[in-house]
């Protein structure tokens, strides 16, 4: 700016500082640099500053009566200057078939005005396009000395922004290489500047936005592992994890500093009511960077809010199935958009716990690989009943057990009649690749069909008096010398769920 220009002809350097601390470094402007090195590491910086600009509008002028006609570029500056509307950016295609300009916000109309009579003629004729105006932009800029022949700085800078749902609607580079703009839309600057310094300044650390809905007994635990994982995700993966949103079927909280995961429950139940659609838009509207939406419900209103979320570039990480089982072409939908928006859609917890089969299975097929056969023993719900069940405890009560101590989905029908299953063998397949649906699976049901009517009590009366089936069951398997397991199989194109006598 001119105000420095006379120090700067003296190279004398020029120090800012922050009032309220005074005491930091600060920035100095100088013309030697030399010096110019990332404090951490020791490797000269390529890029020196971030920067912006609010309140922009995009002028864009096309048509095909431009191309090869000399003086367009001219007639369009000169209207402008006459109005003294100064041009902060210029970019034109090589095609000649247009050219855009930005300027000042608040001139928009005056530049409008001053365009359309420069062009009245071309217009009536339609050898130009009217003047298409674009506004609530920013320009967001990399600034650096030794950007000059660096390969794959503009190539960073809009990956970075891009995988955060940024979308860049012009850019202009000088010849000097010194300066990379972007415009973009002015609710992004916040995200764009945040992403873009994290890419280029903060070798440290990558901030992660969590956004986690469901606190029953998986949730809860999550927040726990969490607040004790902290300082490893810190250390050891660089990862500095926030939690901004959390919810549950009662109480919703945000804070963008990050919920305090030492009084979580405490926190959330001073929450306010919570509301599905609300919470989505919060999500949307706070705009930060590296956002995750963590699902651990078994809610399929909850499933039914993911394509928002993927189509605003936020992650989403689910642990409940309803999505990944529900109709292919909805599935197919948000792996598409997932891949689309440059973000994730990942639900490796459905089948298969903890464990990696989700991601193996991934691996393998994308190496090439084809599935031709897969069995499995999937319900660690099932596994349980069958593994305690002899016959000398009541089946019903063994059941019960398992709900208890937090083998069941909320509703146990949902893992002794197959269901549950059913859904993770039909992800299982679709990840080999498979175009599969829950009527494509035979379900082979142990269960008596009085047990799969009426409420959760009913379901437990019923089981009661249903005992004799149950321990039937049982002394068949003892009497072959094997194990009852709820075996899911997929084998050329085919898929079936129930109960098989295995070999101890």
């Amino acid at each position: 700016p001119p105000t420095i220009q006379p120090v700067m002809a003296k190279n004398i350097p020029v120090w800012i500082k922050n009032t309220f601390s005074p005491g930091d470094y600060g920035t100095v402007i100088t013309r030697d640099t030399s010096n110019d090195t990332n404090n951490e590491s020791g490797i000269p910086n390529i890029v020196r500053g971030i920067s912006s600009i609010n309140n922009i509008t995009l002028l864009s002028l096309e048509g095909s009566g431009m191309i090869g006609i000399p003086g367009f570029s001219k007639r369009l500056f000169e209207s402008l200057s006459n109005e003294k509307i100064n041009v902060i950016l210029i970019t034109q295609s090589s095609s000649e078939h247009s050219i855009c300009v930005a300027i000042d916000g608040s001139l928009t109309a005056r530049a409008k005005q001053a365009v359309d009579q420069a062009f009245a003629n071309e217009i009536a004729l339609q050898k130009v396009e009217p003047l298409i105006i674009e506004t609530d932009l920013s320009i967001v800029a990399l600034v650096g000395e030794n950007m000059k022949s660096h390969p794959g700085i503009s190539g960073r800078m809009f990956s970075a922004m891009g995988r955060n749902g940024v979308n860049v609607r012009a850019i202009a580079q000088g010849s000097s290489e010194k300066n990379i703009s972007s415009v973009i839309a002015r609710k992004d600057v916040r995200k764009a500047i945040n992403v873009l310094h994290e890419e280029f300044f903060e070798t440290t650390y990558k901030q992660v936005n969590l956004f986690v809905t469901g606190t029953g007994n998986v949730g809860a635990k999550l927040l726990d592992q969490m607040q004790q994982q902290l300082s490893f995700l810190a250390k050891h993966m660089r990862l500095q994890v926030r939690l901004v949103g959390l919810s549950n079927s009662r109480k919703m909280i945000f804070n963008d500093e990050g919920i305090d995961l030492k009084h979580w429950k405490e926190l959330l139940a001073k929450g306010e009511k919570a509301d599905l659609q609300l919470y989505t838009q919060e999500i949307i509207q706070r705009n930060l960077r590296n956002s995750i939406f963590v699902d651990i419900t078994a809610n399929e209103e909850v499933a039914s809010i993911y394509d928002k979320l993927l189509q605003k570039s936020i992650s989403v990480v689910a642990c409940n199935k309803i999505a990944a089982s529900s109709q292919y072409d909805n599935y197919r939908h948000l792996k598409d958009l997932a891949r689309e928006y440059n973000c994730q859609f990942l639900f490796e917890t459905n089948v298969g716990a903890g464990l990696p089969v989700i991601a193996t299975l991934n691996d393998l097929v994308n190496s090439g690989d084809q599935v031709h056969r897969i069995d499995a023993v999937l319900s660690g719900t099932l596994n349980f009943v069958f593994n305690n069940y002899d016959g000398t405890r009541k089946f019903a009560d063994v059941v019960k057990q398992a709900q208890d101590e937090g083998y069941t989905e909320p509703d146990p029908r949902l893992d002794l009649g197959g269901t549950d299953v059913m859904r993770k063998i039909m992800i299982l397949a679709r990840e080999s690749g498979q175009k599969i649906e829950m009527k494509d699976i035979e379900n082979h049901s142990f269960m008596p069909a009085s047990c799969m009517e009426g409420s959760v009590e009913d379901f437990y009366r019923a089981m009661s008096t249903e005992e004799d089936h149950f321990r039937a069951l049982v002394e068949e398997a003892r009497s072959k010398g094997c194990k009852l397991k709820f075996v899911a199989s997929y084998r050329d194109g085919k898929a079936s769920v129930g109960l098989q006598h295995i070999d101890p």
